[in-house]
């Protein structure tokens, strides 16, 4: 049986599979295409509208437990190009 994550935008619960892992750099949010870059992870569908509600939720900083800025502009780009192909 497949895993099961919550999403840090619409606080659904999906597959795995169905999510996007992301982890907090140095400076900013990465994607974690392959799921093993260490550190606290968080899981996000790849829609415009979670993006936005993480965003508004400033649902981030709480998954990653950090207080620093994060700029989420490589997410954003990466959600744009998915939704695009």
């Amino acid at each position: 049986m497949e895993s099961v994550r919550t999403c840090i935008g619409c606080r659904s619960r999906a597959p795995r599979s169905s999510l996007l892992r992301i982890v907090a750099g140095k400076s900013e949010i990465v994607v974690d295409e392959t799921a093993t870059i260490p550190g606290r992870g968080a899981w996000l569908h790849a829609r415009e509208s979670c993006f936005q509600d993480a965003v508004r939720r400033h649902a981030f900083g709480r998954a990653f437990r950090v207080t620093r800025s994060l700029d989420a502009k490589q997410l954003e780009n990466r959600l744009n190009w998915l939704m695009d192909n």
